[in-house]
């Protein structure tokens, strides 16, 4: 039976999404417990940019549901300033606060982004591979030199998802699976305005998401076009356009 795919946004603490994703008088402090009723997994981008606080990371666990899951962003200090090196302490410091996460088997993918000049380096990446704790690992390349073979081979040898990114005028690939799950992440749409998707767009990668999840890849896919809350309904309509043509559950 193939599994549920997970559909989200990449964060959920937006004020712009006031009185149209929350409701009026809602305060921030219950805006994840709402966006978890209507969504079964978040992208959580703030650790890209600091650690997480460990007591923070307990609430996230307290105000979601039991089969909630956190997709999370690794440290920009560990992919754009040390760019891979020097892994060791870092990655522990990256981890040490989101053990409430684990413990509760709500911890996803940890996606790992690469600046868009940083060009491929085979042993570096095999080196950082080497350096990544058990779980779900996915790498996501802004420069087109990793996209080839070699590359692919190897994180299909370490059990590494490649990320599949789409942002408008962008001409990644999305068909390259290295593993038995994949993660897409939704940045810019190109036929709706501003950054929105429309509806005619969604419903191309519903039918592309339906493929994978017939062949029984597990899909996790979040829009991050959040500035005027397209992201939300985005997701949703994805959502919907799924439900209707694969024969498994997918969150309400």
């Amino acid at each position: 039976m193939p599994t549920p795919p997970r559909i989200g946004c990449s964060g959920w603490n937006y004020a712009s999404w006031r009185r149209t994703f929350y409701p009026q008088g809602l305060p921030p402090s219950r805006w994840l417990e709402h966006y978890s009723r209507v969504f079964d997994t978040v992208e959580v981008n703030t650790t890209f940019y600091r650690l997480a606080k460990r007591d923070s990371v307990a609430r996230w666990v307290e105000q979601t549901p039991d089969d909630f899951m956190f997709a999370v962003k690794a440290s920009r200090y560990l992919t754009h300033m040390k760019r891979l090196t020097d892994m060791g302490r870092g990655v522990e410091r990256l981890y040490e606060p989101l053990e409430p996460l684990v413990q509760s088997g709500k911890l996803g993918p940890v996606l790992w982004q690469l600046g868009p000049n940083f060009r491929r380096d085979d042993e570096r990446l095999a080196r950082a591979l080497d350096c990544l704790p058990p779980g779900r690992h996915t790498f996501e390349f802004r420069d087109h030199s990793w996209y080839v073979p070699d590359v692919y081979a190897l994180l299909r040898e370490r059990g590494v998802a490649l990320t599949v990114p789409h942002r408008a005028g962008s001409n990644w690939p999305r068909d390259v699976i290295t593993t038995d799950w994949t993660f897409v992440r939704f940045h810019y749409g190109e036929r709706g305005r501003r950054g929105n998707y429309s509806k005619t767009e969604i419903a191309d990668w519903a039918v592309h998401l339906a493929d994978w999840v017939r062949s029984e890849l597990e899909v996790f896919a979040y829009f991050n076009n959040d500035w005027e809350t397209f992201a939300p309904p985005n997701a949703r309509e994805l959502r919907r356009r799924l439900q209707a043509l694969v024969d498994v559950p997918v969150a309400a």
